[in-house]
């Protein structure tokens, strides 16, 4: 899996576990993510380090450099806006 498809993956993920913090499933996905950003991409700290308007910024360590990941505030919530209006999802 490439970076930017894994740091979006764990993006989506970690907010819907934000949000829903007893959806084990949630956490479940969002280590399985943290995990292959570790193992595959050797990324470390890897955190929301702000989000604004229309941008979610993504802060992580590499080879010991912080590096910053942009990504569209809009489409990164995306799934917990699905998830949050599907009724099934939320009983």
């Amino acid at each position: 899996m490439k970076l930017q498809d894994a740091l979006f993956n764990w993006l989506q993920i970690r907010l819907v576990a934000d949000v829903r913090p007893d959806d084990r499933a949630a956490g479940e996905t969002e280590s399985f993510f943290a995990e292959i950003l570790r193992d595959d991409h050797k990324l470390d700290n890897v955190r929301i380090a702000l989000t604004d308007d229309t941008m979610v910024h993504i802060q992580y360590e590499q080879d010991g450099k912080t590096q910053t990941q942009l990504f569209d505030k809009e489409h990164a919530e995306q799934l917990l806006q699905d998830i949050l209006a599907n009724p099934k999802y939320n009983e």
